[in-house]
């Protein structure tokens, strides 16, 4: 089998606009190992949210994949995908499947808890009807209606218990009638309900409040080892990252910076922005006084800076930094994107 689920492969996105187009996802290529949880950090319009639309091929018009693909391995061949058989197994381009097979892969494969549980839930349906209506969707069009019926009790009951809520109370509830906290594990459980292999987690513990973050956290981790589903957690918590993450991207400009496990890259934080994005997070047990924010803002995706897009922030700029675009370098299964170890780039 394959240690990786998912593959994006020098992927290219962009908003095509009357006078000119904005590059939202700039030649990422990034692995995610299956049974793991990978963390994408960055600040806001850093590309996190557009990477997720394609994953799950969904990306907002006027936006499209230019270059690239995104490359799904499943453990065995599928009948609802045309797969390539290599050396990595199983192979399936999701941005090139007919609707039919999207409709098949997106839930079933792959699902996503969007970021704010009310704006996700349809306020003028129970979680029943809501819990029904997906998996009817997805049903085989042979399934007779009482037995559907059935599925999806039995089926709520076993996903709702995952995420430590009581069936019989939450099932005629409608999404007013919930906490914050508990519309976030119905979430979790509509992304569990049709055993998929990949679930994406848009911030999903926005506007919570810290016991119930840590909460919802640790069953997203009992989730993962437990029945071995792969995730994608998009953040800009790096606390949470520490905690949780087997392995971290940061994204700059649609750039991927940096990618290793967690541990290396808080312990050797390699760019400078991975860096100042650590630096930045306050802690409760150490002296938060040397704390230090990065300077400037983000840069406009319409005006992007020559060379390094970081350039005009990096407390370590030199003359190279503007002049030339960093690659993305494997050191030791440790990858930065950074002039700071481009020593052939360096001599030219």
């Amino acid at each position: 089998m394959n240690e990786n689920i998912l593959l994006l492969k020098n992927l290219v996105i962009e908003y095509e606009l009357k006078r000119y187009s904005i590059r939202a996802i700039d030649d990422v290529t990034m692995a995610f190992k299956r049974g793991s949880i990978t963390a994408i950090v960055g600040e806001s319009g850093s590309g996190k949210t557009t990477l997720a639309s394609a994953i799950l091929e969904v990306i907002s018009s006027p936006g499209r994949i230019v270059s690239g693909d995104v490359i799904y391995f499943q453990d065995t061949k599928s009948k609802n995908f045309e797969s390539d058989e290599n050396d990595a197994g199983f192979a399936t381009k999701i941005n090139t499947l007919k609707p039919k097979q999207l409709n098949h892969y997106r839930w079933q494969e792959c699902s996503m808890v969007f970021q704010g549980a009310q704006s996700s839930l349809n306020p003028v349906m129970t979680i029943f009807d809501q819990f029904s209506e997906t998996m009817m969707v997805h049903a085989n069009s042979e399934t007779k209606h009482s037995e559907l019926k059935e599925r999806v009790l039995r089926r709520a009951k076993e996903v709702l218990e995952i995420v430590n809520l009581d069936v019989e109370r939450i099932m005629p509830m409608y999404p007013h009638e919930l906490s914050g906290g508990m519309k976030q594990r119905v979430m979790i459980a509509f992304s569990l309900l049709l055993n998929p292999k990949i679930i994406i987690l848009d911030e999903p513990t926005t506007a919570l409040d810290v016991i119930t973050q840590d909460s919802i956290f640790r069953v997203l981790k009992k989730i993962n080892r437990e029945m071995g589903v792969t995730m994608i957690l998009l953040t800009h918590d790096m606390g949470v990252v520490a905690k949780f993450a087997d392995y971290v991207g940061v994204m700059y400009a649609g750039k991927l910076v940096e990618y290793a496990d967690t541990r290396s890259v808080f312990a050797k934080r390699l760019h400078p922005y991975t860096n100042g994005l650590i630096s930045a997070t306050p802690s409760i047990i150490a002296d938060n006084s040397a704390l230090k924010p990065i300077e400037g803002t983000p840069p406009d995706l319409m005006a992007l800076p020559s060379g390094c897009p970081f350039h005009p922030r990096c407390p370590k700029a030199f003359e190279q930094c503007p002049l030339l675009k960093p690659k993305l370098i494997d050191l030791d299964g440790h990858l930065v994107s950074c002039h700071l170890y481009h020593k052939e780039d360096l001599k030219a």
